[in-house]
């Protein structure tokens, strides 16, 4: 007769308690997983569940007979202009998640890959030019995803800029625009250069690129109440004064430029806010 084997009670205890912990875990993963991807740092959604790459955020398409190819980037939108190989505009929302700076600066200026290679300019185009390669969409503004933030340097999203002008005045209304965007919620912004009706001056070695005159800068805070608007324009040239010189209404860069800016609001805000030009009520 066979000898019956003993129970092991410390082995029966041991399968106990590991069960027990399986059953632990197993409920607690799904709260902890919770828990970490809400501490995790998120990519900033647009407000209003409105995207910036929605065309009713843009300006309206350029006036006809311009040169006009539409780049869409994490950050920023584009209307390039393969004539002047310069972009027309460039628009972009900047919000106080926006603000958070998680990626540092690249300072990599790269061809634009959604360019032909032979046309595609390149950092090479500006050596010795004795410009700058001036952001439109400040890399300031993409420090929030890193895709966002090498975008910026994209040669699509840069103009011939004077370096006193680059450094300077445009730098200081970078910097306004990120503390009203951190005060007000939200901003939509275009910027770009103006050509005037002259002969140009151009620079690049394998690329033709047309210097412009002057650069504008636009800026609409549709949730103030009431909603307001208001534009700049800087000449591309040597300076140091006050952020009230270069103060236009949107209607006057629009007259200037020729571009129809946030057509999307109702007509009777676009008409009030884009007649306005009065910086005391961006300054409190």
């Amino acid at each position: 007769m066979a000898r019956r084997r003993k129970k092991n009670p410390k082995r029966f205890k041991g399968l106990a308690y590991t069960l027990l912990l399986v059953l632990i875990i197993g409920l607690g993963y799904d709260p902890l997983m919770r828990a970490l991807h809400a501490n995790a740092p998120q990519e900033p959604a647009s407000t209003m569940g409105v995207p910036l790459t929605d065309k009713s955020l843009l300006p309206a398409p350029m006036p006809k007979g311009t040169s006009e190819k539409i780049l869409t980037r994490r950050g920023y939108t584009v209307s390039y202009n393969m004539k002047h190989n310069l972009p027309n505009w460039v628009a972009w929302e900047l919000t106080p998640d926006k603000l958070i700076e998680r990626e540092s600066r690249t300072d990599k200026f790269l061809p634009d890959p959604d360019l032909p290679e032979d046309v595609a300019v390149t950092t090479d185009d500006y050596k010795r030019s004795g410009w700058d390669r001036g952001h439109m969409c400040p890399a300031g503004d993409n420090r929030w995803h890193w895709r966002a933030m090498q975008e910026s340097f994209y040669m699509t999203n840069i103009c011939p800029q004077h370096h006193n002008l680059n450094r300077g005045d445009w730098k200081e209304l970078e910097e306004a625009c990120r503390d009203w965007a951190q005060r007000e919620g939200r901003l939509f912004i275009v910027c770009g250069p103006i050509l005037y009706r002259q002969q140009h001056q151009t620079i690049g070695h394998e690329h033709r690129i047309t210097v412009p005159e002057a650069f504008f800068k636009v800026v609409l805070c549709p949730d103030s109440n009431p909603p307001r608007a208001i534009g700049f324009i800087y000449k591309n040239t040597s300076g140091n004064h006050p952020l009230d010189s270069y103060v236009n209404s949107v209607d006057q860069v629009e007259r200037i430029t020729g571009i129809d800016f946030f057509p999307a609001l109702p007509d009777k805000v676009e008409r009030q806010v884009e007649a306005e030009y009065d910086l005391k009520r961006w300054k409190r």
